[in-house]
């Protein structure tokens, strides 16, 4: 199973390793010295210090200078976090497990499988105990058009066909239109995916006619009624957009489908 943990601290330790590049290289372009401030008696005073001169006091006329010193400082700062978050992160990846507690099980034979009651589900026998509770999805009225999935379902357009095809293809398990109560209010979003990396169930939602009003205007309730309910943007819940001059992308769909939804 992909470890979401161990993932975001290597994400954490190259986003650090980036910055203190950056930061290093931006240093070199920054005057020499450091600068002190004192409390005087009509303001701030500011000087500046290297190892060749005495404090240089800087008056109003050397404001660059003095903002420069000030930002250099501040990026030492920063740079010197930066260290010890790095140093951090390397000593817990040095000591994370190369096989994660949920893995254990999946590492033993066939034989010792049989043998052993797993203490965490595996990740396949979840998936097909969540894919199989039962539900009742919303039901679709007569004489709508029929889009019927790869998977034997029928959905209500041919967008949806196309994110259930993808989903489907790619592994993702999910459902339709399962009911949900988001914010005291029950409703059916087009989507529920199970995410194996963590097991975490998340919502996407195709807005498929933006350009019409009512359409927009009956799903801005229904998407603060989301956030309201704790399921944020990014995080839960996932959206996807088409109009009547620009169509659903399927690129989209399976960009979220890598990034988010494995």
């Amino acid at each position: 199973m992909i470890n979401n943990v161990k993932n975001a601290l290597i994400a954490r330790s190259k986003k650090m390793t980036e910055l203190k590049a950056s930061l290093d290289e931006q240093l070199k372009s920054l005057p020499e010295g450091s600068i002190i401030t004192k409390r005087r008696k009509y303001g701030t005073g500011y000087y500046w210090i290297n190892n060749k001169t005495k404090p240089k006091y800087l008056s109003k006329k050397d404001s660059v200078l003095i903002e420069q010193l000030i930002q250099k400082a501040y990026i030492k700062e920063v740079i010197k976090s930066s260290e010890t978050e790095l140093n951090g992160l390397n000593r817990m990846l040095d000591c994370y497990p190369k096989i994660t507690a949920e893995d254990i099980y999946e590492q033993l034979s066939d034989d010792r499988k049989r043998l052993v009651k797993p203490i965490i589900t595996p990740i396949e026998q979840y998936v097909q105990e969540w894919q199989s509770r039962p539900y009742t999805p919303k039901p679709i009225a007569e004489g709508t058009p029929i889009f019927e999935t790869l998977r034997g379902e029928r959905v209500r357009s041919k967008s949806e066909q196309i994110i259930a095809d993808r989903l489907y293809a790619n592994g993702i398990p999910y459902k339709y239109e399962c009911p949900l109560i988001v914010n005291g209010k029950l409703i059916h979003p087009d989507f529920t995916i199970l995410r194996r990396s963590d097991r975490k169930e998340v919502y996407h939602e195709h807005l498929g006619k933006t350009d019409d009003e009512k359409y927009q205007n009956d799903n801005v309730p229904r998407i603060n009624d989301y956030i309201l309910g704790g399921y944020m943007l990014g995080d839960k819940l996932f959206l996807s957009f088409e109009s009547s001059t620009t169509p659903l992308d399927a690129r989209v769909i399976d960009k979220l489908i890598n990034d988010q939804y494995k």
